[in-house]
C-alpha cells in the first residue's frame, strides 16, 4: 500500500502516484477519513463508500456489490491490508474514488451543501404534482425551496398559490417555499427531479407492462435533459422517477456523456449522480399484501426489493429463509397491483409518487436507508441503499442461490437497454 497527502485528503493506493507527497502508513492511520484511489477496471461508480474489504480487491463493478458471499470470497484475495485499515472500512471512513488524480482531486473539492436542499421538479402532471404536494407537507426539515417547471405557466402558477397558502398557523416558514422556473433555471439546484412522461397507456388499454409501452418517448424527452445538465455543469443529483425508471436512468447518462457530434466523451453526470425512484413503491404494495396473508408476514421483517420497478421485479419474501414460491408469488402480486387501480378506472399513480419519489428522495437526503436503483457495471439496478458522507453505499447481505440467480437473469435483461 502507498499512502499521500494531497491538500486536506490522504489517499491510499495499491500502486505508486507520481506528483504527490507520499506519507507514512502511521501518519495515513490518524486520517479521520482516507480515499482509496482505484484502478478497477471497466463502467463504474466515480465515488462510493467502500464498504467492505472485498472493494479493495478492484473486481469490476457486479452483482457481489450486493452478496456479502461474494464479498467475502473477494475479500480473500486481498492479503496486504493492515487491521487500522481494516477497522477504518468497517467504520464507514474510506471512500472509493476510480478518476486519474486530477479528476479526484476535482471531485473532492466539490463542497457538500450542508443546508438544507434546493429540489427542481420538472413537468406538473399527475405524478409531478403529488410528489410536489408530498415533498412541501414532509420535507421542511431537508428541503428548503421547492423550484416547479412545466410548459404550461398557468399550471405552474396554480400549483405555486396553492402549495405557498398552505401553512402553519404563526409558523410561516416551517413548510418549503414553492417558485415558479424559466427553463434555464432547472439545474440550478442540488436536486432535479424528472416527473415528464408521454404516451401514458389510456384507462382500458390491453398493455401488460405500461411502463416498457412509454419507453421510447420518454426516453427521447429524458436525454434531452441530459444533454442540459451537462451544459449546465450540474453537479447535483439527477432523480428520475417517470417510467421506466431503470432503463431512462441509463438514457440520460449515456446522453449526457457524449459530445454535439455524438462521440462518448465522458464529460457528463457521472453514474451515482443519477437514480432512480421507482422500488419504493414496490416494497410498499410487497408490505400491503403481507399484511393481508400470513403466509407473506416474513416479508415484513427480513423481506427485501430488488431489480426494476416492472416486470423483472424480485421481491424475496425473506432472505433469511427464502422461499421460492412464495416469492415468486409475492413479486407477481405486486407486479399487477397496478392493474388493479386501472381496473378499477383510475391510473395508478399517487403510491408511485409518495413512496416512490417523495418518500425516498427525503430518506436519501437525510442519509436513511431507502430504495432506489443506482449504477451497477453499465446498468441501473434498484437496491437498499443509502447516501453517506463518503459516498453511496448498497446494503450487502449473504444472498441465497436461487434469489441470486434471479438477479442475474435481471441483470441480463436490464444489459439489454
Amino acid at each position: 500500500m502507498f499512502y499521500y497527502q494531497v491538500q486536506d485528503e490522504v489517499l491510499v493506493s495499491r500502486e505508486a502516484l507520481a506528483g504527490v507527497r507520499e506519507i507514512t502508513e502511521e501518519e495515513a492511520s490518524k486520517a479521520q477519513r482516507l480515499i482509496f484511489m482505484s484502478r478497477r477496471a471497466g463502467a463504474g461508480k466515480a465515488a462510493w463508500l467502500l464498504s467492505h474489504k472485498a472493494y479493495l480487491a478492484e473486481a469490476e463493478e457486479g452483482l457481489w456489490c450486493l452478496d456479502s458471499n461474494q464479498q467475502d470470497v473477494l475479500a480473500r484475495q486481498v492479503q496486504d491490508v493492515p487491521q487500522w485499515l481494516e477497522e477504518k472500512i468497517a467504520a464507514g471512513g474510506v471512500m472509493g474514488v476510480c478518476a486519474d488524480l486530477a479528476q479526484a482531486q476535482e471531485l473532492l473539492a466539490r463542497k457538500e451543501n450542508a443546508d438544507k436542499k434546493v429540489v427542481h421538479i420538472l413537468a406538473m402532471g399527475d405524478v409531478g404534482s403529488t410528489v410536489l404536494m408530498a415533498l412541501a407537507l414532509l420535507g421542511g426539515d431537508c428541503v428548503r425551496e421547492l423550484g416547479i417547471y412545466d410548459f404550461n405557466e398557468r399550471l405552474c402558477q396554480r400549483w405555486e398559490h396553492e402549495i405557498n397558502q398552505i401553512a402553519y398557523p404563526w409558523a410561516y416558514d416551517r413548510l418549503p417555499a414553492v417558485r415558479v422556473l424559466t427553463e434555464d433555471q432547472l439545474f440550478q439546484c442540488d436536486v432535479f427531479v424528472f416527473c415528464a412522461s408521454k404516451s401514458i397507456p389510456a384507462i382500458g388499454a390491453d398493455v401488460q407492462d405500461v411502463r416498457m409501452a412509454q419507453y421510447e418517448a420518454n426516453s427521447a424527452i429524458i436525454s434531452r435533459y441530459g444533454v442540459l445538465a451537462r451544459e449546465a455543469g450540474f453537479q447535483g443529483l439527477f432523480a428520475v422517477v417517470s417510467d421506466p425508471v431503470d432503463q431512462l436512468c441509463c438514457s440520460v447518462w449515456r446522453a449526457s456523456n457524449r459530445d454535439a457530434m455524438g462521440n462518448w466523451d465522458g464529460k457528463g453526470l457521472r453514474p451515482e449522480q443519477v437514480q432512480g425512484y421507482g422500488l419504493g413503491v414496490m416494497n410498499s404494495r410487497a408490505a400491503y399484501y403481507a399484511k393481508q396473508d400470513a403466509r407473506f408476514q416474513s416479508f415484513l421483517t427480513e423481506g427485501r426489493a430488488y431489480g426494476p420497478h416492472g416486470q423483472q421485479l424480485v421481491i424475496a419474501n425473506s432472505v433469511t429463509h427464502y422461499d421460492h414460491a412464495l416469492s415468486m408469488e409475492l413479486t407477481r402480486l405486486t407486479v399487477e397491483a397496478n392493474l388493479e387501480i386501472r381496473a378499477l378506472g383510475y391510473k395508478p399513480y399517487i403510491a408511485p409518487a409518495v413512496s416512490s419519489a417523495a418518500i425516498s428522495l427525503l430518506l436519501t437526503l437525510r442519509g436513511e436507508w431507502h430504495y432506489s436503483s443506482n449504477f451497477l457495471h453499465g446498468i441501473y439496478m434498484g437496491a437498499k441503499n443509502r447516501s453517506t458522507r463518503n459516498g453511496l453505499e448498497l446494503e450487502a447481505l449473504p444472498l441465497p442461490p436461487q434469489l441470486l440467480a434471479r438477479l442475474e437473469a435481471v441483470a441480463a435483461e436490464l444489459e439489454k437497454y
